[in-house]
């Protein structure tokens, strides 16, 4: 098999090649369509993703100025969207968030950034950046899980070292040619059913220097790959949520709501669609 020379790599396709890198193949290089339930109960599973889209959309709606009455009035009936809300706004005025207003603050909502590697371009969506008036960088991304994740689960995750890692490379874009060291960046979860206790990730150095090398040779082995099929996972619980399980002889029930560390998203990073590379800031060497 050739790997495209178009290929954009993200968080979300990283990740899916990681857990297991026949799923990475079937959904992003194959197309293939599979689809299996992913969590039970079904229904719920839906109601909860939408709500975490509806959850985006409307701090979306509220970083770019639409008035507060709109918002609120476009929740309607729903009781948890209404704690969400709730929760979002208290944490804006006496919270964890309440830096994203701080005086001098410029603030960047689902800003795309592309940064060219190994023969390929990185693409991280964030769903929000704060660039203070001392020159921090705060990343901050929306979390609508209803199990808080533990630490170590967000430290691992792709999500979190790619989207430091192409800042690092892009801070000079967003400052105005100003270098800005990468201790300087931090990556700050929030939960909108734990509104009150984020997960930080400080960027250093060391991390900065690892990261580059971890992730040019995670694209150089993904694009390298010559397989008619590739391996499948050897970690069968993280086929309980694949929806190629059957598909694989990995069984045919899906796993339990309760048993999802954190519940998927909507990919924001725009795998499955055409890139507008005008409208996405593209970091040089």
């Amino acid at each position: 098999m050739t790997f495209p020379k178009d290929f954009v790599f993200t968080q979300s396709n990283l990740q899916d090649y990681v857990d297991c890198q026949r799923r990475f193949q079937l959904r992003y290089l194959l197309h293939q369509a599979w689809p299996a339930v992913e969590a039970e109960p079904f229904l719920e599973f839906e109601r909860m993703m939408d709500q975490g889209s509806r959850f985006h959309n409307i701090v979306h709606q509220h970083l770019t100025d639409l008035p507060v009455s709109q918002i609120e009035q476009s929740l309607g009936n729903d009781e948890i969207m209404k704690m969400w809300w709730v929760n979002y706004q208290h944490s804006l005025i006496d919270g964890p968030l309440e830096t994203i207003f701080l005086p001098g603050a410029r603030r960047y909502v689902e800003l795309s950034l592309s940064f060219p590697i190994c023969d390929h371009r990185m693409v991280a969506k964030y769903d929000l950046l704060v660039v203070q008036s001392d020159g921090k960088l705060l990343i901050i991304d929306w979390k609508t899980s209803k199990i808080r994740p533990k630490r170590k689960w967000l430290s691992d995750r792709l999500q979190t070292h790619i989207y430091l890692y192409i800042l690092s490379q892009a801070n000079s874009s967003i400052t105005n040619g100003r270098a800005t060291d990468p201790s300087f960046i931090e990556m700050i979860y929030w939960f909108t059913n734990y509104p009150e206790q984020p997960e930080r990730f400080n960027y250093h150095d060391l991390e900065y220097i690892s990261e580059s090398e971890y992730l040019e040779n995670l694209i150089t082995a993904v694009s390298q790959k010559s397989e008619a099929v590739f391996p499948l996972t050897p970690d069968i619980k993280l086929c309980q949520f694949c929806t190629y399980r059957s598909l694989c002889n990995r069984g045919i029930k899906p796993g339990e709501l309760p048993e999802v560390e954190e519940m998927p998203e909507p990919d924001r990073s725009s795998d499955d669609v055409s890139l507008d590379y005008e409208q996405i800031g593209e970091i040089e060497y």
